[in-house]
């Protein structure tokens, strides 16, 4: 079994910052890209920021120069630096990670339960 649980949401003020965390567990071997991912109600999940095994990131265009990803590879642990939030930042917010377990040769997508970040004006 393979589980990614995230915390860090919250209710912020509009220029606000909040902290992320998205720790892996379970049998796993290794862990390539992890990613954050967002839902507004009523809106299709977009892609927020990306960081790849050896620490290349992308971002979106929307959170570039407010957002920071970064991870822990000793934790098994993705993060997200929220800055200079904006209501429009309201979502939830869903860890992704492409990870080998133990038991399997193929890598597979696995995403986290969710976290409810709401910024308001």
């Amino acid at each position: 079994q393979v589980q990614l649980v995230e915390s860090g949401g919250g209710l912020v003020q509009a220029g606000g910052s909040l902290r992320l965390s998205c720790a892996a567990s379970g049998n796993i071997f290794g862990i390539n890209d992890m990613d954050w991912y967002r839902q507004a109600p009523g809106k299709q999940r977009e892609f927020v920021a990306q960081i790849t095994r050896f620490a290349g990131t992308n971002y979106a265009d929307s959170v570039k120069g407010r957002f920071t990803i970064s991870r822990d590879n000793t934790k098994n642990t993705v993060y997200l630096q929220m800055n200079s939030l904006k209501p429009e930042d309201t979502a939830v917010y869903y860890c992704h990670a492409d990870i080998r377990r133990l038991d399997e040769y193929s890598i597979r997508p696995y995403w986290g339960q969710g976290t409810q970040v709401t910024v308001s004006s």
